[in-house]
């Protein structure tokens, strides 16, 4: 587990892995003659320019499925690694180079009126932003444990303070460790991630994972704490996890498929040994599984969890013996899903949807004999209420629930005589546990946030029922939530399904069609946008937008079922979901198609790409952040990171019955001849989850057949990866790029 937290809340929405179905190797993905077409012969089309407008070149490329053929006139812009990391690049490389830059170069034309703007925005944004701030210290394994940040700086510090009096009260004046200055290390780099830091059970060594190269490709480095002992030894091409062993001398790390990136081995490493003498101790060979590592809370066991998005398997062997036998608890089986949680007296407790507990249930079982098997119900499946995830405690389970699509949070003792819930009042918000590394601990760490009201932290004494504030987000400058209003309103589907949409905006608005808004959606995965509160939203709600968030089918707002109800080929429903929540807002009078925007990213760029296919007269503009809009071509080829493990989402279209509804939707092959909002599209060089020759292609398939003379513009962040830029600050300045971008629409 990560043990540094970092201040700024960042809504990370991650593509994640699923089953795959069977090949049909008669229906070739690609027309091999005409591939065989992109080598060191394959004629590289001119770059031109229209009235400063970058015109990329077609060289037809034939792309034949179920005896159906689509004619991709861009791919040549695609690259491979080698392509993309040599030292000369080819002519193919650099003419890709040339026309990416070309994008850049007019998209700074474009919004060159707007420098001032964006410079002021981004002023705006930092400067609400507490800039010597630090996170709440934590208690774990004896020490105290922050991040903090210093005036001027990018990037996190993270320390620890020991609890010397034992006494689990942290003491502000007690002596600091520097643990690592990331500062330090981002030093010469476009790019810096720390992704994860783990101290040794003994609390002498650090091991930690990094990325300067914005691939999420991590190397594992180590770093001694106390004592003259070094460790000159690294790691490469990690997931990024680290767990220790009890023995302060083994760690366990996953690695990644060379091509796919997908994490497919969990290795044994002991420390002052070279990588090349490490255990492979499991592999995943299911190409729609990944796996990973991690650590029980009790610290008593070391866990390998593969998962897909229908099944997970999880093995588990004891921390004190590394070099022990794994053993497994539940053998996977198709659209089985569980989730683990270890008890000091030798017991798991299991969230899982068995016998179509769709919501889950909770379960438990012995750690002798974990199997389904000797599964015993705790807490039965309940329709209305998604569980979540839990955190175990000595004497006490807290559950994470959904129900209606708000939080709660809900206590028990674990031979359920104490049964509470925390709660919260206004009508839509986000809570859910915070950081409680200790396992004999009666308090809850929690946060809470909500539209209007920054992150809050809470101390919860589960024997009492008493809380205290810890800290409330500083906003500098000032900040009254009262000036502020929040509402949770219903759109209605096509199909009568009704959409929730959640709403801030500055107390006094006018309900009079006049007023720009900004609606955000993501519907994929499984994945539920919080209603949570946002420094940088300030800059447009002070300037008279309503923020909204359509919470649409595919992410999990109103249960398992939601989800299910907007993905695979019932996958439109998250776009049309979409349409309905814009329509409400312009036939209700919020706001009217000249002020409306739209945005999403990754498979919300899917999203913003298909609704402007389906209806693009409902917006004034929109953004797509690095946006998933090849959809066919992408999931045809698995040598793509993501794709086998996509197929349980967007199902395979080798199978006929998805290829023809992918297509359907897809917004790279549907893009047609007709007038399109102004369009914003972000991406990153070297983005491994969407490559960025998706929203390359996509830009210049859409210039060439739109019929508008609408922007239409790209921003391609020649130093990063899907994430964005690094840095606390850093990435705000494309945020003020995005923000600048809607204000100029309005001619403002």
């Amino acid at each position: 587990m990560t043990k540094h937290l970092l201040l700024i809340g960042v809504s990370a929405c991650i593509l994640s892995c699923s089953d795959k179905t069977e090949d049909d190797t008669s229906n070739d993905t690609k027309d091999q003659k005409t591939e065989d077409k992109m080598g060191s012969d394959q004629t590289i089309p001119q770059l031109t320019m229209k009235n400063g407008t970058p015109i990329a070149g077609k060289v037809p490329f034939d792309i034949t499925t179920h005896g159906h053929t689509r004619t991709d006139d861009y791919f040549w812009m695609r690259l491979n690694d080698d392509q993309k990391e040599a030292d000369n690049p080819d002519e193919q490389t650099q003419h890709v180079l040339d026309y990416l830059n070309a994008e850049n170069a007019y998209k700074d034309s474009v919004m060159n009126p707007t420098k001032g703007l964006q410079s002021a925005i981004f002023n705006e944004i930092k400067g609400r932003i507490k800039e010597d701030d630090s996170s709440l210290p934590y208690l774990d394994n004896g020490y105290f444990h922050y991040e903090r940040f210093e005036k001027g700086k990018e990037y996190e510090i993270i320390c620890r303070k020991e609890d010397t009096s034992n006494s689990g009260l942290y003491i502000e004046k007690a002596p600091e460790e520097i643990i690592l200055d990331v500062n330090e290390l981002a030093e010469g780099h476009d790019y810096y991630d720390v992704a994860d830091t783990e101290i040794s059970p003994n609390n002498e060594i650090l091991a930690y994972s990094y990325d300067d190269v914005s691939r999420r490709q991590y190397n594992i480095v180590f770093k001694t704490l106390s004592g003259d002992q070094s460790y000159d030894e690294t790691i490469e091409n990690t997931g990024g996890d680290i767990v220790w062993a009890n023995d302060n001398q083994t760690i366990f790390y996953v690695t990644k498929d060379p091509t796919t990136l997908r994490e497919n081995k969990i290795w044994r490493h002991k420390l002052g040994t070279p990588q090349s003498e490490d255990i492979l101790i499991f592999e995943e060979t299911d190409e729609t599984f990944y796996c990973e590592i991690s650590k029980s809370k009790s610290e008593e066991f070391i866990f390998i969890d593969s998962y897909s998005t229908v099944s997970t398997e999880h093995r588990f062997v004891s921390a004190n013996a590394p070099e022990g036998e794994f053993k497994v608890i539940q053998e996977r089986q198709r659209d089985l899903l569980y989730s683990v949680s270890h008890l000091k007296t030798g017991e798991f407790y299991i969230l899982s949807n068995d016998d179509n507990a769709q919501n889950f249930k909770l379960m438990k079982t012995s750690v002798d004999a974990p199997s389904k098997e000797n599964w015993e119900e705790v807490l039965a499946h309940r329709p209305d209420t998604r569980l979540v995830e839990m955190e175990v405690f000595k004497d006490f389970l807290v559950l994470h629930e959904r129900e209606n699509g708000l939080n709660k949070l809900r206590i028990l003792s674990h031979d359920l005589s104490t049964d509470k819930q925390i709660a919260f009042a206004e009508e839509t918000y986000s809570a859910g546990i915070s950081v409680n590394m200790e396992y004999d601990s009666h308090v809850l760490r929690y946060g809470y946030s909500s539209l209007k009201v920054p992150a809050t932290t809470y101390d919860y004494d589960m024997k009492t029922g008493g809380q205290t504030l810890l800290k409330r987000k500083e906003i500098v400058g000032g900040y009254n939530p009262d000036d502020y209003e929040t509402e949770r309103v219903w759109a209605e589907a096509k199909d009568g399904t009704k959409i929730p949409v959640s709403l801030v905006y500055k107390k006094g608005l006018k309900r009079d069609g006049s007023n720009p808004t900004l609606l955000y959606g993501y519907g994929s995965y499984g994945v539920t946008i919080p209603d949570r509160f946002s420094i940088p939203r300030l800059s447009l709600i002070d300037r008279g937008f309503i923020y909204a968030i359509a919470h649409i089918r595919g992410s999990e707002y109103l249960g398992r079922q939601w989800y299910e109800d907007g993905k695979k080929l019932k996958k439109m429903n998250s776009f049309t979901d979409f349409i309905a929540a814009s329509d409400f807002l312009i036939e209700n009078e919020y706001t009217n198609p000249d002020k409306l925007f739209a945005m999403g990213g990754s498979a919300g760029g899917l999203l913003m790409g298909t609704v402007i296919n389906l209806k693009p007269q409902n917006f004034k503009g929109v953004i797509a952040a690095v946006p998933f809009v090849d959809v066919v071509s992408t999931m045809l080829d698995e040598s793509i990171p993501l794709t086998t493990g996509e197929f349980d989402e967007w199902g395979n279209p080798k199978d006929k019955e998805y290829y023809d509804y992918m297509l359907s939707y897809s917004p790279y092959d549907q893009v047609k001849a007709q007038d399109y909002p102004n369009l914003l599209i972000t991406t990153g060089y070297w983005d491994s989850q969407v490559q960025y020759w998706e929203p390359a292609k996509w830009i210049a398939k859409l210039r060439d057949m739109k019929t508008d003379d609408n922007i239409l513009i790209m921003d391609c962040n020649m130093s990063t990866g899907h994430g964005g830029a690094s840095g606390r600050y850093e990435a705000y300045k494309e945020t003020a790029m995005e923000y600048a971008f809607l204000i100029h629409l309005l001619g403002e």
